[in-house]
């Protein structure tokens, strides 16, 4: 049936495709429409774990990106995942980078996107996740403004904290994607201290505020070198930030070259996407040694891909791309197969 479904969509372009796939999961959580959808969709009970201090019904979650505004938390949630990121979503309402910004490289199950963090801003999105019916785990992924200048970028991420906190599992501190300028320089120095000083510091007077305590998670890269990783993980540990996402969209094109729409900016994922971030996994785990969780993400397309980053490090698991490219099918075998 997905097949179908996913020879339809893939006539349109892709960022339509997205759009509409939004529209049908909010459909399917209707109380009208939910049982019948709810009897076709095979979501098994998986391997339940406790990260973070969270309890994870199953390891498999949906990265961000795909739900960035939380406008079909319940039709994602019906596939049966066991965590699910909304976002990434800034201060304010932006229209992101223009138009087309979104290309299939069908022929290597790629995906590259130069969206720009387009969402409605952080209100809209608090208002979505509030009205959920979704029992598994919500992360909140945030961002900046793209008018914000970098030195004042962590008032963005402050303002965002404090309007997510209360509604989410976790937020997750998106520093890593190449389609808004500069952004990835938070990643390094002084950007990357000060930031996650005052993450902490705002972190530790909502936790009071609200008598509860919700993790910080850090979404990566792949694209860094050796001496760059060592750091970030150098400064993840002293700042005592509860998590990490391993990998956000790569610059690279290695594995695409001369395949039509590869040299589209932006950042790509899927397959292609597969190796890179899972050696990065690897290598960050030889740095943190345990000390922080780390959720894998990037290309995951079957099982043996998933259970690769399973044993190199990554405690959860994230996929998007391959969802695009094999439906829910793939939901269900990661939950019941993924160790």
């Amino acid at each position: 049936m997905y097949k179908l479904f996913r020879y339809a969509i893939f006539q349109m372009d892709a960022e339509k495709a997205h759009d509409f796939t939004l529209q049908c999961l909010k459909m399917t959580a209707h109380p009208l429409f939910y049982p019948l959808f709810k009897s076709l969709i095979d979501a098994p009970k998986g391997l339940s774990k406790t990260v973070m201090g969270i309890n994870f019904s199953n390891l498999v979650g949906l990265a961000a990106g795909a739900d960035k505004n939380g406008e079909a938390i319940d039709g994602f949630g019906m596939l049966g995942l066991g965590f699910i990121e909304v976002g990434t979503v800034t201060p304010f309402a932006q229209d992101g980078n223009a138009k087309p910004r979104q290309f299939r490289l069908i022929e290597a199950e790629g995906i590259i996107n130069h969206n720009g963090f387009n969402n409605k801003g952080i209100d809209y999105l608090i208002e979505n996740v509030k009205n959920t019916h979704y029992k598994g785990v919500i992360g909140i992924n945030i961002g900046k403004n793209k008018w914000t200048p970098l030195e004042r970028g962590k008032d963005d991420y402050i303002f965002c904290l404090n309007k997510a906190y209360n509604y989410a599992g976790y937020i997750t501190v998106n520093i890593s994607s190449p389609n808004t300028p500069d952004l990835r320089q938070l990643q390094y120095g002084d950007y990357f201290d000060d930031l996650l000083k005052e993450i902490k510091s705002r972190q530790s007077v909502l936790a009071k505020q609200y008598n509860k305590y919700v993790p910080i998670v850090v979404k990566i890269a792949p694209d860094l070198n050796d001496a760059e990783l060592v750091q970030i993980a150098d400064g993840l540990i002293r700042h005592k930030i509860d998590g990490v996402i391993a990998t956000n969209t790569t610059i690279s094109r290695d594995n695409v070259t001369g395949l039509k729409y590869s040299e589209q900016e932006g950042g790509l994922s899927g397959k292609p996407l597969q190796y890179k971030s899972t050696a990065i996994i690897k290598r960050l785990h030889e740095e943190l040694q345990g000390r922080i969780p780390i959720i894998g993400c990037g290309g995951i397309d079957s099982v043996s891909d998933a259970q690769a980053k399973m044993n190199v490090g990554a405690t959860l698991l994230q996929i998007y791309s391959g969802l695009i490219y094999h439906g829910p099918k793939l939901v269900a075998e990661l939950i019941r197969n993924i160790k």
